[in-house]
């Protein structure tokens, strides 16, 4: 396959860090929704989860597409490939477990606790299951955080990078 000149590589870059921001971002702006939520007033409850599924679906998904179309641009068509260099591989698992965490666990997480406020109306604020979910979606949300953070310093550092001689 064709690789891409230099300039191409630059402006795929920006790209690739405007739509990690997103990405990133998202998850950050949606935490300091969730963890600003008190659970005492189910209007405010509501409100929240309906921002945070905003949060979700328009911004941390656009950004997450995004940087999994780019992690393809980058494997096609630059000379790193997708599993060339050790830390890349690492990359890739470490975000495609991320995704994994934010499609299956925080999203139904949320999902169902945004489905247990409108079905349920103020009794969900007491509910069992609304407050597991809860717990499990900060729990589950930390850990990609602590994912995204260890991606940012594996791209940075290249461990495991070959020396030149």
């Amino acid at each position: 396959m064709k690789k891409m000149s230099a300039p191409a590589m630059k402006w795929l870059k920006i790209v690739h860090i405007v739509l990690v921001s997103l990405f990133f971002g998202g998850i950050l702006s949606s935490v300091a929704v969730n963890f600003a939520l008190g659970l005492n007033s189910y209007e405010d409850t509501l409100k929240s989860y309906k921002v945070i599924v905003l949060i979700s679906d328009g911004v941390i998904r656009t950004g997450a597409v995004g940087t999994l179309a780019v992690a393809f641009v980058y494997g096609f068509f630059t000379p790193w490939g997708f599993f060339r260099h050790r830390w890349l591989a690492v990359k890739w698992i470490l975000f495609l477990l991320q995704t994994f965490i934010g499609i299956f666990v925080v999203d139904k997480l949320m999902l169902a606790n945004l489905y247990l406020l409108e079905t349920m109306g103020p009794e969900a604020l007491e509910d069992p299951g609304f407050l597991r979910n809860h717990g499990l979606r900060n729990a589950f949300v930390f850990i990609q955080i602590v994912l995204t953070l260890v991606i940012f310093v594996i791209s940075v550092i290249k461990p495991w990078k070959k020396k030149r001689k």
